[in-house]
């Protein structure tokens, strides 16, 4: 899994059937110390996260398996909103 911050919304008037229904946002991806890195990706919204929450999202054939129908094109899949991160220092 991996961390992000909802930046905003994608909106799409035409999508495959399978996606019929699914909010679409965009994710910036974050490090262990939430500096975002890398290009902003597009991902499914399963759980109604916001724009500002940090999430963390799955990539590949698991962020597929989210869905209902196993067979879909889904690249990212937004699977649980971070409430806290606690960390320790490496001994």
């Amino acid at each position: 899994m991996k961390l992000g911050r909802v930046t905003g919304r994608v909106v799409s008037t035409k999508k495959v059937e399978s996606f019929e229904g699914i909010k679409l946002l965009l994710v910036q991806p974050v490090d262990e110390q939430l500096i975002p890195y890398g290009d902003p990706i597009v991902a499914f919204d399963t759980i109604q996260a916001g724009t500002g929450e940090l999430v963390y999202y799955e990539t590949s054939k698991e962020a597929g398996r989210v869905l209902e129908t196993r067979m879909n094109p889904c690249d990212a899949a937004i699977v649980g909103i971070v409430d806290n991160i606690y960390m320790t220092d490496k001994l």
